[in-house]
């Protein structure tokens, strides 16, 4: 999750702790709106125990939820 919050700090002029609390309420967003099979994967991805790929396949498949058609 690190990189992910450095990365959003940097691209959003935030400090870390505000780029933590940010990256924390979109994860929760994506988990509530994924079914929990799924969203489990975004847990482990930012603890860095998930394989990004593979959370990105998911991702496209969940358009639907999301707006996407």
């Amino acid at each position: 999750m690190e990189e992910i919050v450095k990365m959003v700090s940097e691209k959003a002029g935030i400090t870390e702790d505000q780029a933590k609390i940010a990256v924390q309420v979109v994860a929760g967003i994506l988990k509530d709106r994924m079914p929990d099979a799924m969203a489990t994967h975004v847990d482990s991805y930012l603890k860095g125990e998930g394989d990004a790929g593979n959370l990105g396949d998911m991702a496209g498949k969940l358009g639907g939820l999301f707006g996407k058609k």
